[in-house]
């Protein structure tokens, strides 16, 4: 089957163009991690503040209230004290730290099962990931398929059998 360097440029262009718009949403929205407590609020009704709340990397948000609490912004402009190099690095460490965040996440949830020590509790919160993970995982798979795609294409480039190839 042969494939125009066109339709392959397209493909790489727009799955990349994705990639991007996928992982700036991904980072910049707040359900990377969900916890609904509204089991166990409607069975204590009166007795629990409403503990239910969504998280992002930058800051965490409880559903009841309207404001949010920043874990941390070293963008934020009346932050003088970070420099330029100190963003850049903090922007690969944010990035590379979106894996180590899904495995946090998960141990987090075993060791506070096993500090409560009460199952019926932990069967009336509901904790789960949210649809900015799953934005950031459709952006890792988008980016695999621009490299394919540039793959393919640096082949349609490539000397054809039988020419010479220049030294």
């Amino acid at each position: 089957m042969r494939v125009h360097l066109g339709a392959l440029a397209g493909a790489a262009a727009v799955t990349g163009a994705l990639s991007f718009v996928l992982l700036a949403t991904a980072i910049g929205t707040d359900f990377w991690y969900i916890i609904d407590t509204e089991r166990l609020e409607s069975e204590d009704r009166g007795r629990l503040e409403p503990l239910s709340s969504h998280s992002g990397l930058w800051r965490t948000c409880r559903v009841q209230t309207p404001a949010c609490t920043p874990l941390m912004n070293p963008f934020w402009p009346g932050n003088v004290t970070v420099s330029d190099s100190s963003r850049q690095l903090l922007t690969l460490v944010t990035l590379a730290g979106m894996s180590v965040y899904i495995a946090y996440s998960a141990a987090a949830f075993r060791a506070a099962r096993c500090l409560l020590q009460e199952q019926a509790l932990l069967d009336r919160v509901d904790i789960r990931f949210g649809w900015s993970l799953a934005l950031g995982w459709v952006s890792f798979a988008s980016q695999l398929l621009t490299g394919a795609a540039f793959l393919a294409a640096a082949r349609v480039l490539g000397p054809q059998p039988g020419q010479d190839q220049p030294i």
